[in-house]
């Protein structure tokens, strides 16, 4: 499991293409018959996929959370991105279409990953972080999740934003988690961009073309930086960095959150002439 430390946004203004790449960019979570996690040091997020194809994964733990069970401690939110399957938790079977999120609290030990079909398997993206509390085991489906719509067309990002874990959703310790979808014509997303100085965030970005590219923007509002990314690729903000990006084809994407306020309105906004 690789480790990402924290970055001081001074030392940030200072990275080139490499650095910025190796520091902030998660290129190889969905490989197929395997669990792959990152762990992060902004608000000890651990960030993976499941992408069960003609094995049943299990999600076991890892000597970095020194814990007997990945779930002793922490608390995981897991969104589907791909064909039908199933999700075990200490023996409850959960079933997955795309886009369906479940939400498994603090203390569940057996987490076991399949898909239906091999010839149209699932993908199951995850996003973990540390629990004090244990939150009911709960599955979402899209059409019950809380869609906020955000933009315009004439500024080329009109989006629908389906909350799944937040106040008013899936019940959490701290984690947020919800997926964004565009209108057609639309490409650009979190734009105005704002900051989230009492949490961290990252997207998964999915459902691209692949021989397309996502442009991600990132760094404090007066010294913005940006990198490539593939499809099924993710990619970690601090709280001091703006969040944004845009496409050269149509997309979706995750995105996730933890720290110490789970209002979804609490951000800040970052003007569009400030940027440089």
């Amino acid at each position: 499991m690789k480790i990402y430390h924290q970055v001081h946004p001074e030392d940030f203004s200072n990275y080139k293409t490499a650095a910025i790449r190796e520091k902030f960019l998660m290129e190889n979570l969905v490989s197929p018959d395997k669990v792959e996690c990152a762990y992060t040091h902004y608000d000890r997020m651990v960030i993976g996929a499941a992408y069960p194809v003609t094995t049943v994964l299990k999600l076991e733990s890892y000597e970095q959370l020194k814990a007997d069970y990945f779930l002793a401690r922490r608390e995981i939110g897991i969104i589907n991105i791909a064909g039908d399957g199933t999700i075990v938790v200490d023996g409850e079977i959960f079933a997955l279409q795309k886009m369906d999120c479940l939400y498994i609290g603090m203390g569940k030990q057996d987490i076991v990953f399949d898909s239906n079909d091999a010839n149209s398997p699932a993908k199951f993206i995850f996003f973990s972080c540390p629990a004090h509390h244990t939150y009911s085991t709960r599955l979402m489906r899209p059409t019950e999740a809380m869609p906020a719509a955000m933009g315009s067309l004439d500024n080329n990002n009109e989006r629908v934003i389906n909350k799944y874990i937040h106040n008013d959703g899936i019940k959490s310790c701290q984690l947020l988690l919800g997926v964004t979808s565009f209108k057609k014509g639309s490409i650009w997303n979190t734009m105005p961009p704002h900051l989230h100085d009492r949490r961290m965030e990252s997207y998964f970005y999915f459902d691209l073309p692949e021989d397309q590219r996502i442009i991600h923007f990132m760094g404090e509002a007066d010294e913005t930086r940006h990198i490539f990314l593939n499809n099924e690729q993710a990619v970690l903000s601090p709280s001091w960095s703006i969040h944004s990006g845009v496409a050269t084809a149509s997309y979706s994407f995750i995105w996730a959150m933890a720290g110490e306020n789970m209002a979804f309105t609490d951000m800040d906004a970052v003007p569009l002439k400030s940027l440089q």
